[in-house]
C-alpha cells in the first residue's frame, strides 16, 4: 500500500431540514389553527481514529465528504428526520488542521476517538411557534440553518517511542529487522526506505516500545531536500532519538563529519527535537575484526567528544542489539513524555454559535418566490 502522510479534503455537514406551514383540517374542527412541525437537523462530519489504518491514501481518491440534509417538518406537528451524521476513518497519529485559518482542531492519538470538525444545521421552525394571540394563522416558518463546512488538512505522525536518524544507507532498516518483527525492505543502496516503518520490539514478555524508521537523510533535509521535512516530523513524537552512523561509509566519509553534519540539520529543523535525548549507536562491527571495530568507534566518541551513551552494534548479525533493546527500555520510564501539539481543541463539546443557524424567519410568498428562481 502507498504511504501518504498529508492530505487536503473539505467536509461539509448537512443543512438543517426547513419547517412546514401547515394547518390542522378535521371534520367539525373549523378554525384548528397551525400544526407545521419543525425541520430535523444536519448531519455532523467526524473523524474517528483506526487502528487497522495506517496511511492517509483513500483521500486521495475522494477528497469531498458531506454528511446528509435534515428533513422539512410536516403537519400534525410532526419533525422533520434528522440527518445522518458522517464518519470519516483516519489513521491513528492524525493531526486535524483548518486549512484557511491554520488552527490544529484535535489530535487523534487513541482508538476510537472521534473529533467533531463540522457541526449540522439547526432545523428550522414551523409555523406553530409563530402563533400569537393577534396572528392565529401565520404562514411564516424558519428556513433550516447551513450546516459548517472547512477545508481540512490532515497530517499523519507516527507514534513511537523511540526514532532511528540517519544518512542513507546507514543500517536503519536492517536494524529494525534485527531487534523487531517489521520487515521493511532492505538493500545494499541508500534509499532503499521510501517512507517511514514501525516496529513493535519486545524485551520482555510484557515488555515493548516501538521504533520508527525514517529513510535517509542528507544535507538540507531541513529545507525539504529530499523531502526531509515530511520525514523528519515523524519523528516529533518520539522521546528519544538513535543516531545511527555507519563506522566504515562506503563513501569514506568521515564518520564524525556525517554525525555532526546531521545533527546540524535537525537544529535547523527544530531546536526542539534536537533536545530530545539521543543516543549514538555505531553500526557495521561486523566489517571488522572485534578490538578493530570496538577502537574505530572509540576514535569516533573522541572525536565528537561525545557525552550520552553510546553502543556499538551489528545489525547484520544481530551483535549488540539485544543490549541497545534493553538499555533503551530501562531508560523510557524515565524520560519525559513529548510535548502535545500546540492549540488543541476539542470541538465534541462546543456547541455553534446562534448567528450559524440561519435563524431568519419566511413566509409562503418568499418560499414560492425561491422555487420560482431555482
Amino acid at each position: 500500500m502507498q504511504f501518504l502522510d498529508e492530505v487536503q479534503i473539505t467536509v461539509g455537514a448537512g443543512n438543517g431540514g426547513h419547517g412546514s406551514v401547515s394547518f390542522r383540517r378535521e371534520k367539525f374542527i373549523p378554525f384548528g389553527g397551525p400544526d407545521g412541525g419543525d425541520g430535523g437537523r444536519g448531519g455532523d462530519v467526524y473523524l474517528v481514529a483506526q487502528e487497522n489504518l495506517n496511511t492517509l491514501i483513500d483521500f486521495r481518491f475522494q477528497r469531498r465528504y458531506r454528511a446528509e440534509n435534515g428533513h422539512g417538518g410536516a403537519g400534525r406537528q410532526m419533525t422533520g428526520r434528522a440527518g445522518k451524521d458522517l464518519e470519516i476513518p483516519v489513521p491513528i497519529g492524525t493531526l486535524v488542521y483548518d486549512e484557511d485559518t491554520r488552527e490544529l482542531l484535535g489530535d487523534l492519538r487513541e482508538n476510537g476517538q472521534r473529533l467533531l470538525v463540522a457541526k449540522g444545521g439547526r432545523g428550522g421552525h414551523g409555523n406553530l411557534w409563530y402563533k400569537t394571540s393577534v396572528n392565529r394563522a401565520p404562514r411564516q416558518f424558519e428556513k433550516g440553518g447551513i450546516g459548517e463546512e472547512r477545508r481540512l488538512r490532515l497530517e499523519l505522525r507516527l507514534l513511537a517511542d523511540v526514532g532511528l536518524l540517519g544518512l542513507p544507507n546507514a543500517g536503519k532498516s536492517t536494524l529494525l529487522r534485527a531487534i523487531s518483527a517489521a520487515k521493511p525492505k532492505v538493500a545494499d543502496y541508500p534509499f532503499t526506505t521510501l517512507h517511514p516503518q514501525l516496529g513493535v520490539v519486545r524485551v520482555g514478555e510484557h515488555e515493548s516500545f516501538v521504533l520508527a524508521d525514517i529513510p535517509g537523510l542528507i544535507p538540507g533535509a531541513a529545507e525539504g531536500a529530499g523531502l526531509g521535512i515530511r520525514f523528519l516530523r515523524h519523528l516529533r513524537r518520539t522521546r528519544l532519538l538513535l543516531h545511527l552512523v555507519d563506522i566504515a561509509p562506503v563513501d569514506e566519509s568521515q564518520p564524525a563529519h556525517n554525525v555532526t553534519e546531521l545533527a546540524a540539520e535537525l537544529e535547523a529543523y527544530s531546536a526542539e527535537l534536537a533536545s530530545r535525548p539521543r543516543w549514538l549507536v555505531g553500526n557495521k562491527a561486523d566489517l571488522f575484526r572485534p578490538e578493530e571495530a570496538q577502537a574505530q568507534f572509540q576514535a569516533l566518541i573522541d572525536a565528537l567528544d561525545w557525552q550520552g551513551p553510546a553502543f556499538l552494534v551489528s545489525a547484520a548479525t544481530g551483535s549488540g542489539c539485544k543490549e541497545l533493546a534493553q538499555a533503551v527500555w530501562r531508560a523510557l520510564p524515565e524520560l519525559p513524555p513529548a510535548p502535545e501539539p500546540r492549540s488543541e481543541i476539542d470541538w465534541e463539546g462546543e456547541e455553534a454559535d446562534s448567528e450559524d443557524w440561519g435563524d431568519e424567519t419566511w413566509d409562503d410568498a418568499d418560499w414560492e418566490e425561491e422555487e420560482d428562481e431555482e
